[in-house]
């Protein structure tokens, strides 16, 4: 870039994708609920407020302070009902900064309810979607909320893989990749961030080496709320910096990283377990993506691939370090038997251009090859109508064929026959019709598929009736 005069202004693309974030954030506020401003969520009084326990415990008492069903506030919700509930106090996270809400259980003695989900409505009130299984739910009842345990681990396994992996990706390939969005769940992680160029192989296993060793290294995830200016002095990363208040909440993964976070996370690094990329693609300009796995997953993943890597063994008859070996002497096996078809095919095909040409007929003037050929498809079809027209001299040839249940057809025609009036394009399509195709081409040659063999004859009867309409 430096020989053709250009240069790559690093310090104005993050400016501006700072911009932008600011922009997004500003735009969508401090909510994960997207509903209309005049809906009964956004209705809630504002002295309805929910602490949330769930950085320290996954289970607490709460006082349920408002019912909603449907788009009406409620005093109770019924078996079977669907539902939402806002209690006094809560462990369940709600959806925010790209980590799913959670969901497990409400219930009390008499009462049951699954929560599907957790989210927060414009204000910020935290939201449980309940569906209710047993029982009836009442206003001011004093309720236990249980999140499930599994899908929270999980959860805090890839949101703190996220952490992580920023920090790798800044090792392999600099200091101007940025965070440009995420999304944590139980199953996966998507990280999305600033670079120019899609990773290399190479790369990728780099970042995945590092932070498995970075993993494996046991880091304590500590968290500390300090105010923002504090944060940014003990070299905090401030990821979209307006979205937060005075005070802010800093996690740290040892020293290998440390940033504004609100999410949930592991106690060390060594739950995390195993991490692995699936994918690394862009989303857009300058913008890429990487989605990856830990955890149970990802040994999972590994124990298919080891699964299916020993099924191609049994196949190959060989051990899985020779697997590459095999299957590069197959395909060189394939293809020289391939070439031996193909030489069989000419030689057969070559036995039909006499009987084809002796059945050539005159058509007002101009001499015609129309007939049929079995298991003749693709180029092997076309160098055959090629060698009939050469060996015909003026004149025109259509070929029908059938092949692995298809129907194909070609026409050729010398430019004395086309000087006549002949037309290849307009032969094959009208043709290729009657045997439940389509194609066209050019004067002097044409192609075209079809999808009814037992039609082939009926068409081919036809070409030298279309032929003579054509000829001047």
């Amino acid at each position: 870039m430096e020989e053709k005069g250009l240069n790559i202004d690093i310090e104005g693309f993050n400016a501006e994708m700072d911009n932008q974030r600011k922009t997004a954030r500003a735009a969508r506020g401090d909510s994960s609920y997207m509903g209309s401003d005049d809906g009964v969520l956004n209705k809630i009084p504002l002295e309805v407020e929910t602490e949330f326990k769930g950085y320290e415990t996954l289970n607490c008492e709460g006082k349920v302070l408002v019912l909603i069903e449907g788009n009406n506030f409620v005093k109770t919700l019924d078996k079977g009902q669907k539902g939402i509930i806002l209690t006094d106090k809560t462990p369940f996270y709600a959806e925010m900064g790209g980590q799913i809400g959670d969901s497990g259980l409400v219930l009390s003695e008499n009462f049951k309810a699954n929560i599907y989900n957790c989210k927060k409505n414009i204000s910020g009130k935290i939201l449980h979607f309940v569906e209710v299984v047993e029982g009836t739910l009442k206003e001011n009842d004093v309720v236990t909320l249980e999140v499930d345990q599994t899908k929270r681990e999980n959860i805090c396994k890839n949101h703190t893989a996220t952490h992580m992996l920023h920090e790798a990706l800044k090792e392999v390939l600099g200091e101007h990749v940025n965070q440009a969005g995420s999304y944590v769940d139980d199953d996966r992680l998507r990280f999305d961030f600033t670079h120019f160029t899609a990773l290399s192989e190479e790369e990728i296993t780099r970042v995945e080496n590092i932070l498995n060793r970075e993993i494996m290294k046991v880091y304590n995830v500590y968290t500390n709320v300090m105010s923002i200016d504090e944060a940014k002095s003990s070299g905090a990363v401030a990821l979209f910096d307006d979205k937060y208040k005075e005070d802010v909440r800093v996690v740290s993964v040892g020293d290998y990283s440390k940033e504004l976070c609100g999410g949930t996370h592991v106690k060390n690094s060594g739950e995390i377990g195993l991490f692995k990329i699936l994918s690394e693609t862009g989303v857009a300009a300058g913008i890429r993506r990487i989605e990856a796995i830990t955890g149970e997953k990802s040994v999972k993943y590994v124990e298919d691939k080891n699964i299916f890597l020993k099924e191609i063994s049994a196949v190959l008859k060989c051990g899985e370090k020779d697997i590459l070996n095999k299957l590069s002497s197959v395909v060189a096996t394939l293809k020289e038997k391939e070439k031996e078809i193909q030489g069989l095919k000419e030689k057969l095909t070559s036995g039909v251009e006499d009987e084809l040409l002796n059945s050539a007929k005159e058509i007002k003037g101009v001499k015609a090859v129309t007939g049929i050929v079995k298991d003749v498809e693709g180029d092997a079809l076309r160098n055959l109508g090629d060698k009939l027209r050469d060996r015909l001299g003026e004149g025109v040839v259509v070929l029908g064929s059938t092949a692995n249940g298809k129907v194909q057809f070609v026409a050729m025609a010398s430019k004395e026959a086309v000087s006549k009036g002949v037309h290849c394009g307009k032969i094959i399509k009208e043709v290729a019709t009657v045997a439940g195709g389509g194609g066209g081409g050019r004067p002097d040659m044409a192609q075209a598929g079809g999808k009814l063999p037992e039609k082939l004859k009926e068409a081919m009867d036809k070409a030298p009736i279309i032929i003579e309409t054509l000829v001047k």
